[in-house]
């Protein structure tokens, strides 16, 4: 999947494939994680927020299927 890179603290780039659902977002720190059932809403909501690694933390972690990629 491609991913786009971000302006943020703790995330570096964010992919999302609107067939599949499937959120991809790549961290700072190196880790790439996979997270399943995103509606293409809740990737927009994402996308615009103020601060991503906020929005990231109380609304997508913890709120859906995930899967460490590499």
């Amino acid at each position: 999947m491609k991913r786009e890179p971000v302006e943020s603290s703790n995330l570096a780039a964010i992919g999302y494939d609107s067939q599949s659902k499937t959120l991809e977002i790549e961290f700072n720190h190196g880790g790439v994680y996979q997270y399943f059932d995103v509606l293409p809403a809740a990737h927009k909501k994402l996308m615009d927020a103020p601060s991503l690694g906020q929005h990231f933390f109380y609304s997508v972690r913890g709120a859906y299927k995930c899967a460490f990629v590499s």
